[in-house]
C-alpha cells in the first residue's frame, strides 16, 4: 500500500479502549504527581507537558502512518496536559467545574464542526491526511480536558465521590457499548460519547487510588499509581505493536 494512503491511527477495538482508559488514568495520576506531589503547580505542569505533546505531535504528523508507541506517547501527553489545564481553569482561575466543562463542550463542538467542514467526516478509525489528523489530535486534547472537568464535577460538585462516580460512568460506558452492538445509532456519535466519558472514568479511578482516605481515596500515592499504569501501558503497547505488525504482514 502506498504510504500516502496508509491509516495514521489505530483500529477502534477493545484493546484500544483498554489502553485508552489506562492512559487517561495515568493522565490524572501523572498530572497530580507533577503539580502536587512534586509541587510544580498547574501552570508549570501545563508548560512541560504541552511542550512534550507538541514535540510528539509534530513527530507523529511527520511519519504519516500508525506507530503504536508514538501514538500512545502523544495521547498520554494530551491526557496529562488536559488534566492540568482543567485543574488550572477550574481551581486556579476559579471558573468552577460546571463553567469549565461548559466552555470545553463549546470548544470541542467548534473543533468538530471545523473538522467536518474541512474533511466532511469526523470518523476516527480512518485518518489518511495531515489536516484530518491535526483536527483529530486537537479534538482529543480538548476532549481529554473536558473529561477531567466532568469527572471532578460529578465527584465533587454533585457529591458522588470517586468510587460512585467511577461506578456511574462505568455503567454508562457499558450502556453505550450495548447501544453500539445492538442498535443502528451512529457509531461516530457513540464513539465521541464514550471517548469523553472514559476520561472522567479514568480521572475518578485515578483519584480513588491516589487521594487520602479522608478525601475518599485509597491513599496509594501519585507516584506508585503512575508507575503501575506506566507498566500497564508498556505491556499493552507491546501487545498492540505485535498485532499491528501481523496486520501489516497479512
Amino acid at each position: 500500500m502506498n504510504q500516502i494512503t496508509q491509516n495514521r491511527v489505530p483500529h477502534i477495538i477493545i484493546l484500544y479502549w483498554v489502553i485508552k482508559i489506562a492512559s487517561t488514568t495515568l493522565g490524572e495520576t501523572g498530572a497530580d504527581l507533577f503539580s502536587h506531589t512534586l509541587n510544580m503547580g498547574y501552570f508549570t505542569t501545563i508548560i512541560i507537558f504541552m511542550s512534550i505533546f507538541i514535540f510528539f505531535l509534530f513527530f507523529k504528523l511527520s511519519i504519516k502512518k500508525y506507530n503504536p508507541t508514538i501514538y500512545w506517547l502523544t495521547f498520554t501527553s494530551t491526557a496529562i496536559v488536559g488534566t492540568a489545564i482543567s485543574d488550572f481553569l477550574d481551581r486556579t482561575l476559579g471558573l468552577g467545574y460546571l463553567v469549565g466543562s461548559s466552555l470545553l463542550i463549546v470548544s470541542l463542538s467548534l473543533i468538530l464542526i471545523l473538522w467536518y467542514k474541512k474533511e466532511h467526516s469526523i470518523a476516527v478509525d480512518n485518518i489518511y491526511t495531515f489536516h484530518a489528523e491535526f483536527y483529530y489530535w486537537l479534538a482529543f486534547l480538548v476532549a481529554n480536558t473536558l473529561g477531567t472537568a466532568l469527572g471532578d464535577y460529578i465527584a465533587d460538585d454533585v457529591g458522588l465521590g470517586f468510587l460512585n462516580s467511577a461506578i456511574l460512568i462505568g455503567g454508562i460506558l457499558i450502556f453505550i457499548a450495548i447501544l453500539h452492538y445492538s442498535t443502528k445509532i451512529s457509531s461516530i456519535l457513540l464513539f465521541w460519547l464514550a471517548f469523553v466519558l472514559t476520561r472522567p472514568f479514568g480521572a475518578s479511578f485515578g483519584d480513588l487510588l491516589t487521594k487520602t482516605q479522608a478525601e475518599g481515596g485509597l491513599n496509594l500515592g501519585t507516584m506508585g499509581a503512575s508507575l503501575v499504569f506506566c507498566i500497564i501501558l508498556f505491556f499493552a503497547i507491546i501487545y498492540e505493536t505485535k498485532l499491528e505488525n501481523k496486520r501489516n504482514i497479512t
